[in-house]
């Protein structure tokens, strides 16, 4: 068994190191590395934007970052003997962060970008498996840090198809990032111009932003491309379960793999999703003291659509953010960040129609001192 490493130099942009590293996805980008069956492979991130944010960046500065070049993926990595219909089994064996972090609130995006038109930025000390910032005081989140964005490549049929889809999608008005050259690694065509964009996961993994996948996890990825061609980046030191303002607790870091695969489980069983395994040693079980609100999906005072789970889990994070702030003295950008990293949106019930029920739970041993208003 063999032990790689991928390094990037984060001190230059990701478009000087196309030889290791994309932020589209296209079936023809080449693999930076090949590998067998049981090698590890130390894969070495970018965060989310590329750098642009220091501690020393102020709000002002989250308007003038360039989205083009979200995320910088490093990858393509080549696993012998992958083809269409196997799966893939990334094993995550570590994950290690580096000292500075940030959480952005960037204008028209994130789940209530309708009530946050104005730019904020948190930055964050990461010591010792903590992260603290002078821009949320009383505030301490405890480290788990993850991937946020990894995926395999897409085969030419299913780039296709992915293609179509999002292109209807955009006819009829829904949220998609078409395929754009500028801000394109690698600016070579036809990746530059045609390559998916990272923002949202599909069905080769990506973008999942599953706060679940730490160190000690199995994931599990349908194999579309001989080799599968895997890429990772968007590390998260931390995560609230929905990522509620767009950004976590943001980091480039060392990632540490094992790849291995399972011949024919995606064709026998035809999986066109990504599962994970979790075992308990890697499981978040620590009983922790919590605070949660609760939001409905309609509402006999303003009406609402009946059954509409984004309608209730937008409810219950708006009374997080009323909470945060009338018992803890937080503006409602600081509850925002807050809630981003370390709220949990969660489904309660989608069967008692016409109303389904969020909630939205808050870890109270994040806060240290005193506290209260």
């Amino acid at each position: 068994m063999g032990a790689y490493e991928i390094v990037v130099d984060p001190s230059r942009p990701v478009r000087e190191e196309p030889d290791r590293c994309h932020n589209r996805w296209h079936p023809d980008i080449p693999a930076v590395l090949t590998v067998a069956p049981g090698d590890e492979v130390a894969i070495h991130t970018r965060d989310a934007v590329d750098g642009q944010f220091t501690m020393d960046s102020t709000h002002e500065d989250v308007s003038r970052c360039d989205r083009s070049v979200v995320h910088p993926l490093t990858g393509p990595i080549r696993v012998e003997g992958a083809g269409p219909g196997d799966v893939l089994s990334v094993e995550v064996l570590e994950i290690v962060p580096p000292t500075f972090g940030y959480t952005a609130e960037i204008p028209g995006f994130g789940f209530l970008a309708d009530e946050f038109p104005e730019p904020f930025l948190v930055r964050w000390e990461l010591a010792d498996g903590w992260a603290t910032s002078p821009d949320l005081p009383r505030v301490r989140i405890p480290g788990s840090p993850f991937v946020g964005t990894m995926g395999v490549a897409p085969s030419h049929e299913l780039f296709e198809e992915i293609s179509r889809r999002e292109r209807a999608m955009t006819e009829r008005g829904d949220d998609v990032l078409l395929p754009d050259a500028r801000g394109a690694v690698p600016a070579t065509e036809p990746i530059a111009s045609r390559g998916l964009r990272t923002k949202p996961p599909r069905e080769n993994g990506g973008n999942m932003d599953v706060r679940q996948m730490v160190a000690g996890t199995r994931i599990l990825f349908p194999v579309w491309q001989e080799g599968a061609l895997f890429s990772a980046g968007d590390t998260h030191f931390a995560q609230g379960d929905g990522e509620s303002c767009g950004t976590a607790i943001e980091i480039r870091s060392v990632f540490r793999a094992r790849f291995d695969i399972r011949p024919g489980e995606a064709a026998e069983r035809r999986l066109r999703d990504v599962r994970f395994e979790v075992p308990v040693a890697a499981a978040d079980t620590t009983p922790r003291p919590t605070f949660a609100t609760t939001g409905l999906s309609a509402y006999a005072s303003t009406g609402g659509p009946a059954d509409d789970l984004t309608a209730a889990a937008r409810h219950a994070l708006r009374n997080m953010l009323d909470h945060l702030v009338h018992e803890y003295g937080y503006s409602r950008q600081q509850a925002y960040a807050i809630s981003s990293v370390a709220v949990d949106l969660r489904v309660g019930q989608v069967v008692d129609s016409p109303n389904h029920l969020a909630t939205a739970v808050l870890p109270t041993d994040i806060f240290v001192g005193e506290t209260r208003l």
